[in-house]
């Protein structure tokens, strides 16, 4: 399946209704775009749990890896 899509000036677009039906999603999912080496872009449902939507969020985590957190957590 093809769609196409226009980017606005803001960097956003509309996912085509039938990307959305495919995907299983609707207004408030989240999507992930992973971007391949050759620069194939895959666009996918994310999750609760999923780990690369896991992986994806964990770099906005930067606040819970200091070296203290570490210590305290180490035994869990």
């Amino acid at each position: 399946m093809t769609a196409v899509a226009k980017i606005t000036s803001k960097g956003q677009t509309t996912v085509p209704r039938e990307i959305r039906e495919a995907l299983g999603v609707g207004p408030g999912d989240f999507i992930s775009w992973e971007v391949a080496e050759d620069g194939a872009v895959r666009v996918r449902a994310a999750r609760p749990l999923d780990l690369e939507y896991l992986r994806a969020l964990e770099g906005t985590l930067s606040e819970w890896a200091g070296a203290a957190d570490e210590e305290a957590y180490r035994d869990l």
